[in-house]
C-alpha cells in the first residue's frame, strides 16, 4: 500500500476586504479538515489531476472542528469529516450563507494501538478505556496495573487525537460517553504520525486513531481486540469485522462535505463526481472500508439531484452501521 501519509500545504485562499466572503483561487479546489479522511482525499486528488487535468487540489489537516470552521467562514470547497457536522457548525455555516452536501466515502475502525513491545494486554472493554480516558483519571490513574490488577506496574503513557480532531470526538463519545470528555494529561496531535512515534518506542504507551496508520505500521505497532458492549471475546478492527457490524463501538462512517457555491465552478463538480465514482476502491487501498458499489450509486444520484443537508440531527451517533446510514441515505 503507497504512503498517503505526508502533509500536503494548503493553497492560499484569497482573502476579499472586510466582511466579505473568501474568494477561492481560480483552477484550484480546496479541501481541508480531518487526518483521519485524508488519505483517501489525497489518493483521490491524485487519480483525479492525473485522469482528469484542470484543475489543482490542495489538501490540508487542520482536524475535523478546524476544517468545518474554514468550511463554515467559506475558505474551502470541501471539507474531510471524521463525524457528521455539529449544532453549532450548522449555525455558524447557516449564520455565513453556506449551504452544502453531506458525502459519506468510506468507514473507518478506529484502533486502539500499543508497541509491538507491549505483550501483556491481550484485550481491551470499554469498561477499562474509559477508566484511562475520562476526566477524573487525569493525574491519578497512572499505571497498567490500576486497569486491571493481572496487569504489571507499569507506568501508563497515553496519546491520541487533538481537541480539534472528529477523531477525539468519536472516541470519546464512544468511550467515555460524551464528546470531548478527556483527561488532559495526554500526548496530543491532529497528525496521527505524533502518535504512531509515542506509542510506538515506549511498552507502557496506548493510543488510538483510524486503521489506516495502524495497516502503515504494523511492524512497530499493535491492535488491541475490543470487546463489544454485549461481551464475548475481543475484536479486532478490520474490513470483514466493520462490514459485519462485530467492531462496535468503534467503527465509524468518514465524509466530505461539499459547498454548494463551490459547484458553480465545474471543476469542482467534476471532482466530487470523480471522488464517488473512484472513491471506494482508493478508500480500500489506502486501509479503508469502502461502500458497497450500489451505495455509491445511490449517494452520487442524491448529489446530482440536489439534496442538500445533513441526515443526521448535530449530536453525535455511535455505533451506526453501514446498513444503518444507507438506510438513511435511501430516505433522502
Amino acid at each position: 500500500m503507497k504512503s498517503t501519509m505526508k502533509t500536503i500545504a494548503t493553497g492560499a485562499a484569497v482573502i476579499a476586504a472586510f466582511n466579505c466572503a473568501p474568494v477561492l483561487a481560480a483552477g484550484v479546489i480546496e479541501v481541508d479538515g480531518s487526518s483521519t479522511v485524508f488519505p483517501i482525499t489525497e489518493a483521490v486528488a491524485e487519480e483525479y489531476q492525473a485522469q482528469v487535468g484542470g484543475a489543482r487540489v490542495t489538501v490540508g489537516i487542520s482536524g475535523t472542528g478546524g476544517g468545518f470552521k474554514r468550511f463554515c467562514r467559506g475558505e474551502t470547497d470541501v471539507t474531510n469529516a471524521s463525524r457528521p457536522i455539529l449544532k453549532e457548525e450548522m449555525v455558524l455555516c447557516a449564520q455565513a450563507g453556506i449551504k452544502y452536501y453531506e458525502i459519506p466515502i468510506a468507514y473507518d475502525a478506529l484502533t486502539v494501538i500499543v508497541s509491538t513491545a507491549n505483550t501483556f494486554v491481550d484485550q481491551l472493554t470499554v469498561a477499562e478505556l474509559k477508566t484511562m480516558w475520562e476526566p477524573a483519571a487525569q493525574g491519578k490513574v497512572k499505571s497498567w496495573n490500576q486497569i486491571r490488577s493481572s496487569f504489571p506496574d507499569q507506568p501508563l503513557k497515553l496519546a491520541g487525537a487533538g481537541a480539534d480532531s472528529g477523531t477525539f470526538d468519536y472516541f470519546t463519545e464512544a468511550v467515555v460517553g460524551r464528546a470531548k470528555a478527556s483527561r488532559g494529561d495526554y500526548q496530543a496531535s491532529e497528525d496521527d504520525n505524533v502518535t504512531v512515534q509515542f506509542v510506538s518506542r515506549d511498552k507502557g504507551a496506548i493510543g488510538y486513531f483510524g486503521l489506516a496508520y495502524y495497516e502503515e505500521n504494523t511492524d512497530k505497532l499493535r491492535a488491541v481486540p475490543i470487546v463489544p458492549p454485549k461481551g464475548g471475546a475481543g475484536v479486532l478492527p478490520a474490513v470483514t469485522t466493520v462490514n459485519d457490524g462485530t467492531y462496535q463501538p468503534l467503527s465509524r462512517p468518514l465524509f466530505i462535505y461539499v459547498k454548494e457555491k463551490s459547484l458553480s465552478r465545474p471543476e469542482v463538480r467534476d471532482f466530487v463526481e470523480f471522488y464517488l465514482k473512484e472513491g471506494g476502491a482508493l478508500a480500500s487501498e489506502v486501509g479503508y472500508v469502502g461502500l458497497p458499489e450500489s451505495a455509491y450509486a445511490m449517494i452520487l444520484k442524491n448529489f446530482q439531484s440536489g439534496k442538500m443537508g445533513s441526515v443526521f440531527g448535530g449530536t453525535p451517533e455511535i455505533g451506526l452501521t453501514i446498513e444503518d446510514l444507507l438506510a438513511r441515505e435511501g430516505k433522502l
